[in-house]
């Protein structure tokens, strides 16, 4: 199953990460290396949020990282949820439909 972590950032996200992006980073390749995490990264134009994608039997991986991300810890997150999301489409789909008649 997938699931999708979507972040809030706060308006001073961009001047205050520096400080904390390098624990950040390497929480996300350790979740990486766990199999757990498939694709993170920040939303552009505006800057204003993250979603980062992960795989498992249930979403305890994406809660679990959130709550110990320090840009959740910092307050440079405001706002985080998770959602389930039926992959149907693509190699890595957990449920691939080939055709609908």
């Amino acid at each position: 199953m997938h699931f999708l972590l979507f972040y809030d950032y706060a308006p001073n996200y961009l001047q205050d990460r520096a400080q904390y992006r390098p624990e950040h980073i390497k929480l996300a390749w350790a979740a990486k290396e766990r199999g757990e995490l498939v694709l993170a990264g920040a939303l552009a134009d505006p800057a204003d949020g993250a979603v980062l994608l992960f795989q498992g039997p249930t979403d305890a991986a994406a809660r679990a990282f959130a709550q110990a991300d320090p840009y959740v810890r910092a307050g440079l997150v405001t706002r985080w949820h998770v959602r389930a999301w039926t992959t149907v489409v693509g190699d890595a789909a957990t449920t691939p439909v080939k055709s609908v008649t």
